[in-house]
């Protein structure tokens, strides 16, 4: 150890005394440490800072069209919204629309069913009307036979008996009686 003590002291007792020690030596290494670190920085810089900028700036990219894209699918999703919205309101016009077809559809069957019932029934009526009027005339002719066989009864009676008028009249009343009110008011 007292070797190197004594090769200190003989360097420095050989040396100038300098303003903070600076020599030539520690300025050279200085510079050189100083251009190394800018080197390195360098270095880094184009072979591990840029890459990871670039990793960064991809993933800002990403993370911005992400971004972008769900506002944009958020916009598309309320225009749906609208949409459907919309539908749902049309859908209830369109359901209101449906049952009121229906109902007009229904009452125009119903007024249809009630003029065809209504025209049956006057078919109905005019047919019962008709068969009225044929059993009139039925009647009517079967009043007619029946006078016409009394009228020749009575015309027998009368021709049987020639009597007078007194006995005529009677007859009449008789016959008359026979055939009853009911036929001649008919």
């Amino acid at each position: 150890m007292n070797s190197i003590l004594g090769a200190t002291v003989v360097l420095t007792e050989g040396m100038t005394p300098r303003l903070f020690d600076l020599d030539f030596q520690l300025l050279h290494d200085s510079v050189l440490s100083l251009i190394a670190v800018l080197a390195l920085f360098f270095f880094l810089s184009y072979f591990l800072f840029n890459p990871v900028r670039e990793m960064l700036q991809k993933r800002q990219d990403k993370i911005r069209g992400e971004l972008d894209q769900a506002a944009a699918d958020q916009k598309d999703a309320a225009e749906l919204k609208v949409q459907y919205e919309e539908k749902l309101k049309n859908i209830e016009k369109e359901a209101e629309e449906i049952l009121s077809e229906a109902r007009k559809k229904a009452l125009a069957n119903e007024n249809r069913i009630i003029a065809e019932a209504k025209e049956e029934a006057a078919r109905i009526i005019q047919r019962a009307n008709v068969e009225a009027e044929l059993e009139k005339k039925k009647v009517a002719d079967d009043v007619k036979k029946e006078m016409v066989s009394i009228a020749s009864l009575m015309a027998g009676k009368v021709v049987a008996a020639s009597i007078d008028t007194t006995v005529q009249d009677g007859l009449i009343d008789e016959t008359l009686k026979e055939i009853g009110d009911g036929t001649w008011l008919s």
